[in-house]
């Protein structure tokens, strides 16, 4: 079988054939050359208004590059007309295979895209031949192309967080969509203040805003002043997640601090080793930790009585009556609050402060919404930036997050080359 009738059969251009093929060295390596010349007494198309126009004159040929052959380097080379428009000028000609000056054919473009789902660009690019830039380029034109395809009606539930992307504090702000079967990157923007997430409304427009039923978030105030004044209808949601993720926080505190004061009395340091016994859930320790748990159970601990304390919470996530919640709510900070454990009795009062989000969390439970899903899309897009091991710019951050998280749709084609 000529390769030309591969060609024909896996990519049809309408106006142009496929010519002669021929080996050649490109880039230090030996390739596969094929020509493409237009049919004869084709007009050219003007690239800028897709009008068909009479030819003017034709510039020397250059080559696209196409996926490759049996592992090979494979390359179109085309010479491209000209053409004398009468609302253009003099303008190059429009070909179905790339796009203005770009060398990567769109065949190209899509499998360097795929590819890059799946591996790191770095990889990509040693695997294939090419460069680092080559594939960047390839996966933005890919993303360009979905972010402008996409569809954005009938969102109706949205998560809202942060990840670090550099050190010094330096944030990205993603919101996903959560509602449904639909979970997927819908924006991303630099930083996390009240301006960057206010542009995510800008963007989304105020019939789209008017529509959003939930909203799950952190208890970050920048973010809930603007979904107070952006988002009034919808339901804000504080994510579970990040409750236990500061309850965690403060056991934490009060382990660290008690282990500081019995080593400087110079009593027995029994809370060697023991953080994760008390971040764990009971049912993920492993027998070790199990077993240093139960011996802690005999020494009288505030590190111990909080943990209890954080234990008894984990109640209040599995009662179905709001009602009834509440009144255990109100009962367990009560209990806390004469603890007189100050790490806790801090977490009681931020939870007092945001005690009408919390409880946002049993209107939404069977609402068929992820309240996990944030947290979930959040670890891969950790999982993205560290792939590359950071990302010099949050240009190149935000589009590698696009295209990893955000379900982006592709052009139809006629054979899928990955």
């Amino acid at each position: 079988m000529l390769i030309k009738t591969i060609l024909n059969k896996i990519v049809k251009f309408k106006c142009f054939i496929f010519h002669s093929c021929y080996w050649d060295v490109v880039n230090g390596l030996e390739s596969i050359i094929v020509e493409i010349h237009a049919r004869k007494n084709s007009k050219a198309i003007c690239s800028g208004c897709n009008s068909r126009q009479p030819g003017y004159d034709t510039l020397e040929s250059r080559l696209f590059q196409f996926p490759p052959l049996w592992g090979i380097p494979f390359f179109f080379q085309y010479a491209m007309r000209r053409v004398q428009c009468c609302h253009c000028g003099i303008i190059v000609e429009a070909v179905p295979w790339a796009d203005g000056k770009n060398h990567l054919t769109h065949s190209y473009i899509w499998f360097l895209a795929r590819w890059g789902k799946r591996l790191s660009w770095l990889e990509v690019s040693r695997i294939f031949r090419t460069s680092w830039d080559t594939v960047f380029r390839a996966i933005e034109e890919a993303v360009e192309w979905g972010l402008a395809h996409r569809s954005l009606d009938g969102i109706t539930a949205i998560g809202v967080d942060e990840i670090s992307i550099r050190r010094g504090h330096k944030y990205l702000t993603l919101v996903y969509e959560i509602g449904g079967n639909s979970k997927r990157l819908l924006w991303v923007n630099a930083d996390r203040t009240k301006k960057s997430f206010v542009k995510f409304f800008d963007f989304l427009g105020d019939e789209r805003s008017e529509s959003l039923k939930f909203i799950c978030s952190d208890m970050w105030k920048n973010y809930l002043d603007v979904i107070a004044d952006r988002a009034k209808l919808a339901v804000n949601v504080l994510d579970r997640f990040h409750i236990i993720k500061m309850l965690n926080k403060k056991i934490d505190q009060v382990r660290a601090a008690e282990a500081k004061a019995l080593k400087k009395k110079g009593e027995a340091d029994v809370l060697i080793r023991s953080r994760w016994c008390f971040l764990k859930r009971a049912e993920n320790l492993t027998e070790k930790q199990y077993t240093k748990l139960s011996e802690l159970v005999k020494y009288n601990l505030k590190t111990m009585r909080a943990y209890l304390l954080k234990e008894k919470f984990d109640f209040f996530w599995h009662y179905k009556s709001p009602a009834w919640a509440k009144k255990f709510f109100k009962k367990w900070c009560t209990q806390v609050m004469r603890s007189k454990i100050e790490p806790m009795k801090d977490f009681v009062k931020t939870m007092r402060n945001h005690e009408t989000l919390i409880f946002n969390w049993f209107k939404a439970r069977n609402s068929g919404i992820s309240l996990g899903a944030v947290e979930g899309l959040n670890n891969k897009a950790r999982v993205t930036t560290k792939k590359a091991y950071g990302y010099r710019t949050t240009r190149v951050a935000k589009i590698a997050l696009y295209h990893a998280l955000g379900k982006l749709p592709e052009p139809e084609s006629t054979h899928r080359f990955c």
